[in-house]
């Protein structure tokens, strides 16, 4: 499933040997150019000086499986028995040789899970913060032999410089602050929270959480989406459309008594809505039949 508006990288890999060569003289050649990262200049929130996210998985990726290692590490750390061949099966793209960027979200989202996008480090250390281990794109190799990576990072130390992630073969790589983002730059800061349907990120918009919730539907994982709106209404108890979709992934999954009480919510907090009144009449018709 591609989102739209998600870019698309040609990720065919190389062989492992040049892969290792490219990410050693790259990544060599970052760490003597590093300088400190300012936390003061560079972000807008209040961030503690050191945080980590506790008990996330090492999966020692297969061979160029770094994408689907990434997913089913962040959904075995929230409880998931699922392995890095599961999500492979969705997201691996064998003629690429690696996972799209759309594809990481829309296989998250087939596996039942919230997946949002974040793009910035605010956001990123945010979610570390909060407990939440995050999917980061990046590339290890140099400009003119890329070597794309899916990595998680599970911590950063401002004191030591550093953040620390979840890569391949290693449990709690090390990179300095400057190598790191470096090489998520030239990924576009593009990064990936993926949690399970109960609980929120909490450097992303309503909007965001509510469109994720959507493509929940879209791909018809009724229940994900049925706990995410259910989760989504308590945080934002004043917005109609949280139960409003509450209503139609209920309708979806069969349950006419439990979409009519979500959609009677829904015109309560709004009853001007046309979609909320023809919703709630055509559930009651079917009731009452």
């Amino acid at each position: 499933m591609l989102d739209a508006g998600v870019q698309l990288y040609t990720v065919r890999a190389l062989r492992p040997f040049a892969r290792r060569l490219a990410c050693l003289l790259a990544l060599c050649w970052l760490a003597a150019c590093a300088q400190p990262f300012d936390p003061d200049a560079r972000l807008t929130i209040d961030a503690p000086t050191r945080a980590s996210v506790a008990d996330v998985p090492l999966i020692r990726q297969e061979d160029f499986f770094c994408g689907p290692a990434s997913i089913a590490m962040v959904m075995q750390w929230a409880g998931s028995e699922i392995t890095q061949k599961d999500v492979a099966a969705l997201a691996f793209s064998p003629g690429a040789g690696g996972t799209y960027l759309a594809d990481m979200i829309g296989s998250s989202r087939r596996l039942g899970q919230l997946a949002v996008e974040i793009n910035n480090f605010d956001q990123l250390l945010a979610e570390v913060t909060a407990g939440h281990p995050v999917i980061v794109f990046q590339n290890l190799g140099l400009g003119v032999l890329p070597v794309w990576h899916y990595g998680v990072v599970t911590g950063y130390d401002f004191e030591k410089d550093e953040v620390y992630l979840n890569s391949g073969q290693l449990n709690q790589m090390v990179m300095a602050f400057a190598v790191f983002e470096r090489t998520w730059r030239r990924g576009d800061y593009w990064a990936l929270v993926v949690l399970p349907p109960d609980e929120l990120p909490v450097s992303t918009s309503e909007a965001d959480v509510l469109s994720a919730a959507a493509a929940l539907e879209r791909v018809e994982q009724f229940q994900a989406a049925e706990t995410l709106y259910e989760t989504g209404a308590v945080k934002w108890p004043e917005n109609w459309l949280w139960q409003f979709g509450l209503g139609n992934a209920r309708y979806a999954m069969g349950d006419l008594r439990g979409a009519r009480t979500a959609l009677r919510r829904a015109r309560a907090l709004d009853p001007t809505i046309p979609e909320i009144r023809a919703n709630l009449a055509f559930v009651e018709s079917e009731l009452a039949g």
